[in-house]
């Protein structure tokens, strides 16, 4: 499943990123700031107008805003109890 179809508050694992398909800079971003394989992830909040941007995430204690775009580049697994 990807990252922009996680249920609010479902924690999961990214295990796989898509970074070809971002631009560079988005991508060094997203890195530097803990989105990347193997980090325990949840939907906190997603937009409520059309394109149901932006996505907020929590990883971690920080909650980062990233495009649905961007979300849909990463393949999460649900982690379960």
């Amino acid at each position: 499943m990807t990252l922009d179809l996680l249920p609010i508050g479902k924690p999961a694992r990214i295990v796989a990123v898509d970074w070809a398909s971002l631009a560079e800079e988005e991508a060094l971003r997203l890195q530097a700031l803990g989105v990347d394989e193997g980090a325990k992830v949840s939907v906190a909040y997603r937009g409520i107008f059309s394109g149901r941007d932006p996505i907020a995430l929590t990883v971690g204690r920080m909650t980062v805003a990233l495009r649905r775009a961007h979300a849909r580049a990463m393949l999460v697994e649900p982690i379960t109890a």
